[in-house]
């Protein structure tokens, strides 16, 4: 008896051990909205649940600051723009992209098109609203690269308006372009009642100096634990599902970050558009870092005017090891 006991101790032991999920903490680089649905659809979906994980998702905000959370232990794995992620790199902090669901750049300027401005050398003279804090990076290397000065308004050169999260400059006509996202601000011009034919915008992708936004990033002494890199490549695999079903089904896919939307802030029309603008951007990627991009964002940052956000070009900053092994 004492025998039959023990042996079914032990195997509900086992069984406990083998239910025991991997956890994973993914912190976001801004709110829950359809900017990172596919990783909600993969916990929706069970398709972490499927590769043994336990996933807790942490929204992020204007308060929170991706890289200081992962480098304090918060998180394991991180979404984050590459400007971020090389000068977090450089300053001391060894980020690395271990995979890249977004192709594309959904950063761009947004002008009147009443102020004559309908080609980038229109530009010059102007009061543009740019985000700062790592984003400006790109816009300086634009500015330089069409050889405007970011001193002042002059024949060649512009005001730079140092631009909140937010669109009011245009509105209010402090300035005459704003920095927002093809997903995001724009919208937020187009509902404050703006035409779209009242408005001229210039993507950073079509201007050949876009960085690569919203990758993920590890810290890179956890690529040493080979248990730390198999739950990578699950956690990889399966948030590139959910991108995937998230780019085929957008309208489900808003319906579950709404769903996640603890703060109650988004509504359904704008998480139902912004879905289908993010597909726009994720669509040619299967996970992997398209090492040209990698390049083009080491270029444009590394040429960002006196102040470049990276003085020389990064070592090990990222790898192929994970999505090579996920997506096999």
């Amino acid at each position: 008896m004492k025998n039959i006991l023990a042996a079914t101790a032990m195997t509900a032991l086992a069984t406990g051990a083998a239910q025991a999920s991997d956890e994973v903490t993914l912190q976001l680089k801004w709110v829950t909205q359809a900017q990172f649905a596919g990783y909600y659809v993969a916990l929706d979906k069970g398709f972490y649940e499927a590769e043994d994980l336990d996933v807790t998702i942490l929204p992020g905000g204007p308060d929170i600051a991706p890289t200081q959370v992962i480098a304090g232990g918060g998180a394991d794995v991180t979404v984050e723009w590459m400007p971020a992620a090389l000068a977090a790199r450089e300053k001391g902090l060894p980020l690395v992209n271990i995979a890249q669901p977004f192709k594309s750049s959904g950063m761009m300027l947004t002008c009147w098109k009443d102020t004559g401005i309908a080609a980038p050398a229109d530009l010059a003279d102007r009061t543009l609203g740019v985000w700062f804090f790592g984003n400006e990076f790109p816009f300086m290397s634009w500015m330089s690269q069409l050889g405007i000065s970011t001193e002042g308004k002059s024949a060649s050169g512009v005001e730079v308006l140092k631009q909140g999260f937010n669109v009011d400059p245009l509105l209010q006509r402090q300035a005459d372009c704003i920095s927002t996202m093809t997903y995001n601000e724009y919208w937020q011009v187009i509902d404050a009642g703006v035409g779209a034919d009242e408005l001229v915008t210039f993507k950073y992708e079509d201007q050949g100096v876009a960085t690569l936004e919203d990758g993920l990033y590890v810290l890179e002494e956890n690529l040493d634990d080979p248990e730390f890199v198999a739950k990578m490549e699950r956690f990889v695999r399966a948030s590139m599902q959910g991108w995937k079903y998230a780019e085929a089904n957008p309208e489900e896919a808003a319906e579950i970050v709404l769903d996640n939307d603890a703060s109650g802030a988004q509504t359904e029309t704008h998480q139902k558009r912004m879905m289908g603008e993010i597909a726009k951007l994720t669509a040619g990627s299967n996970g992997a870092l398209d090492v040209a991009d990698y390049e083009r964002t080491v270029q444009t940052l590394l040429g960002g005017g006196s102040d470049p956000v990276i003085t020389k070009a990064p070592e090990g900053a990222w790898t192929h090891a994970i999505t090579d092994a996920a997506l096999k």
